[in-house]
This record gives structure tokens, C-alpha cells and sequence, in this order.
């Protein structure tokens, strides 16, 4: 096979064909030192509306790229009507993108323009995979650094591949970085301290015993923190069940934290130890080998995300962020965790972000997501 091998990109409508969708990442990435293999049966199980309740209120199309019989690229069309009714868009969305040239991308994107446009969808938007709840943007820049658990990766050359094809930036999203191992900022600990005798505020771990109850509070806490947010859209009962099942056999609940306020939540902080320091050793199978790499998982993981970290409007300005961050930061390293990535937030999240950076957080990675018009 040659770059002048004729290229076709068809449906990966098939059984076969949606196992080779699944297969190429593993394949690209073969040799590159930064790429994370995620468990094959997960991967296999975004795609089956038996187990991945975005697709109650989603449509995901598949495309793959064929360059005689092998594949070099593949992409997914995402329509979720839940986003388009919560913002009032006709938007669709592309993810899953992988391409290994300039030309390959360009026919891939231009399939989902044309699945857009049928569709009346006003413009194309991505990579989301499948959607900003999960593994969003694409890397443009951080990338000496493996992806953190639930975190996108991809090769420098994406972006090239992007551009080219006429899509422009619509959002950064930021990664910081902590040494967990540094002092707390003293500005920072005076915050947290004064918040939390002012306003007679309490941060409490979570109580697994009670995860139904806790849950229940979570939901509430993590739609109304993040209402305003641009393209945030409330996930469902059931989205928000499938993720926190799936991150409890790993999960610390020191790093699942609420803040409350006269006995009531108001804010909230879960980090997750960075799952993703096992699979790199597990290559996408928990069996055989894999299985005993998750059992020795603690001895293993030495940094934690902070995937959520928020607080109601009404006592945003009060200084919980500061009070939450620096908990976390002790909790993590009390435990024995040596860094930390919090993350991702908006790149005009000002507020946050300020807080992030004054507690000695570096930003250190941006995934963007990209536009184009169509129809």
C-alpha cells in the first residue's frame, strides 16, 4: 500500500467493522511512549446503547478510512438532541478522530459535514468523544506529558489537520499541573482558614456506605455548579449513575469531597486516583496479565485528577474555591499521592482558574475544540 492507493471511507456498520474502529488506536499508538490503551471491553461498550446511556438521548455514525484493506483513519458524527434542546443550537459533533495524514483527515471531516448538513445542523463541532462530560478537544499543546484518567491525547499533527481542513477554535480547555509534594501557598492556607471561620464552612469526604444518598447530593451540587458553563448540558440520572459505578472500585474517598454550609452542600471536589499510571501496563485487557496490575493499583498510582470542582452561584464569591483546593491538595498528599492535574476548565473560567494558579497550580496542557460551518 501507497499514498496513491485510492482512499474510501465507509460505514463502519458492521460487527467486523466497528471491532477494527476500535482496534486502529491501539495500532497507531503502538510505538508511542505517551499513548494509555483503555480496556478494549470499555471502548467496545461506548458504542452499545445496552451500556452507555448518552445514547438514550444521542445518535453516533462511524466512518471508517480504507486505503485497500487497511485502515488509516476513523471518525464518529455525534447528534445529541439533549445539547441541541439545553442550548438552542443544530449543532453536530465530530470524535473518535484519528487520521495518519493531512488527506485522510480532510475526507473523514468532510463525511460528517455532509452527515451534518442532511441533518440541518448549522455547524460541526469537536472532538468530543462523545461528548464534554468525557475525554474532550484535541491536544495542542503539552505533549511531553501521558494523558491523566478521562483526558484526550493525540499526536502534534491533529491540530496541522484541523486547520487545514477550515476548522478554527471555538474553546480551550486548561490542565494545571501540583507538585503535591510543595507547601500550600501561606496566602492560600489564610484563605481557606478565614472561609471556613467566617462562614462556618465544612469540607467532608464521602461516605461510600451511603452512595445511593451521596450521589443524590452530587447530582444536585454538580448541575447547578456548572448551569452557566458554556456547553455544559445537566447529564441524566443514569450517566451520572454509569460514571460513578464505573470509578468506584477506584476511587479514594478522601479525594470525593462536599463543602457544606449550615448543614447544606454548596460546593464539591472529586479527584480520582489517575487510573490511567495501570492500563498503560495492562495494554487495553484485563486478562490475563492485566488483572494483576489493578490489584496492585496503589502501589502503583503516584498522581490523582481533580475532575470536578464546584460551587453554587449563590456562595461562589465567598471563597470556596480556595478552601477546596487547598483541602484537596492535603488530603491527596497526606495519602501518599506525589502530583496532581485539575482539570479541565474553560479558558475564561477566571475565577477558578485565578485560584488554581495562586495554589501553585501550572498550566501545563490545552485540548481546543474546533468549528466549521456547514450547510
Amino acid at each position: 500500500m501507497t499514498r496513491d492507493t485510492p482512499l474510501a471511507v465507509i460505514a463502519a456498520d458492521t460487527a467486523r467493522l466497528r471491532r477494527q474502529f476500535i482496534e486502529l488506536p491501539y495500532h497507531l499508538y503502538a510505538s508511542d511512549p505517551r499513548f494509555v490503551p483503555m480496556l478494549r471491553r470499555d471502548e467496545r461498550r461506548r458504542f452499545d446503547a445496552r451500556h452507555n446511556p448518552f445514547l438514550e438521548h444521542a445518535e453516533i455514525r462511524l466512518w471508517l478510512a480504507m486505503r485497500g484493506s487497511t485502515v488509516v483513519g476513523r471518525i464518529a458524527a455525534i447528534d445529541d438532541r439533549l445539547h441541541n434542546e439545553t442550548h438552542g443550537e443544530q449543532i453536530s459533533w465530530f470524535g473518535f478522530f484519528e487520521a495518519t495524514d493531512a488527506g485522510v483527515a480532510r475526507q473523514l471531516l468532510a463525511v460528517v459535514e455532509d452527515h451534518a448538513a442532511g441533518r440541518g445542523s448549522t455547524a460541526v463541532r469537536g472532538p468530543v468523544n462523545p461528548s464534554l462530560h468525557e475525554a474532550a478537544g484535541l491536544l495542542i499543546d503539552g505533549f511531553d506529558d501521558p494523558p491523566a484518567a478521562l483526558m484526550a491525547y493525540n499526536p502534534p499533527t491533529y491540530p496541522v489537520f484541523l486547520d487545514a481542513a477550515g476548522y478554527a477554535k471555538t474553546r480551550d480547555l486548561y490542565s494545571w499541573s501540583l507538585d503535591l509534594t510543595a507547601q500550600l501557598p501561606a496566602r492560600i492556607a489564610r484563605i481557606a482558614d478565614r472561609v471556613r471561620g467566617r462562614y462556618g464552612i465544612t469540607v467532608r469526604p464521602v461516605d461510600l456506605s451511603r452512595f445511593d444518598a451521596e450521589l443524590e447530593i452530587l447530582k444536585v451540587v454538580y448541575r447547578a455548579a456548572w448551569a452557566d458553563n458554556w456547553g455544559f448540558v445537566p447529564p441524566t440520572d443514569a450517566e451520572i449513575r454509569q460514571l460513578a459505578v464505573e470509578l468506584r472500585p477506584v476511587a479514594d474517598p478522601e479525594l470525593v469531597l462536599f463543602a457544606e454550609m449550615d448543614g447544606e452542600p454548596v460546593g464539591c471536589a472529586v479527584s480520582i486516583p489517575d487510573v490511567n499510571q495501570v492500563l498503560k501496563r495492562m495494554n487495553g485487557r484485563l486478562f490475563p496479565a492485566g488483572v494483576l496490575h489493578f490489584l496492585r493499583r496503589r502501589q502503583i498510582i503516584t498522581r490523582v485528577r481533580m475532575l470536578l470542582l464546584g460551587v453554587l452561584p449563590r456562595v461562589r464569591r465567598l471563597g470556596l474555591y480556595p478552601l477546596l483546593i487547598a483541602e484537596a491538595i492535603d488530603r491527596a498528599a497526606r495519602r501518599g499521592y506525589l502530583n496532581g492535574e485539575v482539570g479541565w476548565t474553560l479558558e475564561d473560567n477566571t475565577l477558578i482558574n485565578a485560584g488554581i494558579a495562586a495554589a501553585g497550580g501550572t498550566h501545563y496542557k490545552t485540548h481546543r475544540l474546533y468549528e466549521k460551518p456547514v450547510g
